[in-house]
């Protein structure tokens, strides 16, 4: 299966990494402790809205405060946590990767990269306003889209790089070594958008995620949003991923599916 649940399964299989991380791609996807985090309960925030009502910035923001509070330990950031409860809610120029762990369900309803950046930056500015928090999940979405409409992977990375200035070239060997947990959009997107460019397919992509020692489920599942549009998610790592939502996610899950997904693939 293509879509969102490559996001999904990303946060997943890199939830036991976050704060124990490895530097090997050697490892079990599904460990016990494994679970879902805030890069899913977001994500399926956004696709929420998109499916509710995509031109309202006011429901988005309800909507992203609802799954919020619903789920108020899946590790939020400080200040996103404080955002959470606020009335109204500010923006408070985040440049970290929680625009672009959350973006993924925006590249599927988009019509256009056009649309996509446009509704990749409003889901971003409700809160990560910064310019960079808002680079981050317009080139994660673009990538998406370009990848799910057919784009070679040379096409992608030359795009992202035209568009946004990352440094697409390096090579994940020469980064791993002295990578280390960073969530700030600049220190992390380009870093996950190279690990869907090294790999062969969408479990390998995880698995560069987790492997570069940083913010793994959150760059596993910005990598894996990109590999679930290029590839399909492997049947068993779709099975897996979704026994780990509840009964509320799932039906959003299904619904965002049913509704986007697969009259797209």
């Amino acid at each position: 299966m293509k879509g969102i649940i490559g996001a999904i399964s990303g946060d997943v299989i890199g939830s036991t990494k976050e704060h124990w991380p490895i530097k090997t791609k050697d490892f079990d996807l599904f460990p016990p402790r494994s679970i879902f985090t805030d890069d899913t309960v977001m994500t399926l925030a956004i696709a929420d809205w998109l499916m509710g009502n995509k031109n309202s910035k006011q429901y988005l923001i309800d909507t992203v405060q609802y799954y919020g509070n619903m789920y108020p330990n899946a590790g939020y950031g400080g200040r996103f946590i404080s955002w959470l409860v606020e009335n109204p809610p500010k923006p408070y120029g985040s440049w970290a990767n929680g625009s672009a762990m959350r973006v993924s369900p925006c590249a599927w309803v988009a019509d256009s990269l056009e649309e996509t950046q446009e509704l990749a930056k409003l889901s971003a500015i409700i809160s990560h306003d910064h310019p960079e928090g808002i680079k981050g999940a317009q080139s994660t979405a673009d990538a998406i889209y370009l990848a799910r409409t057919g784009s070679t992977k040379d096409e992608i990375k030359q795009y992202i790089e035209q568009t946004y200035g990352y440094d697409l070239s390096r090579k994940l060997d020469d980064i791993r070594p002295s990578y280390s947990f960073d969530v700030s959009c600049a220190g992390s997107v380009p870093e996950s958008i190279i690990c869907f460019l090294e790999a062969d397919d969408f479990e390998d992509t995880v698995r560069n995620a987790v492997s570069l020692g940083g913010d793994a489920d959150t760059q596993a599942a910005i990598a894996g949003s990109i590999a679930s549009a290029y590839w399909s998610v492997p049947e068993d790592i779709y099975e897996t991923t979704l026994e780990f939502l509840d009964d509320f996610l799932l039906n959003v899950y299904k619904a965002f599916e049913e509704e986007f997904i697969k009259p797209n693939i």
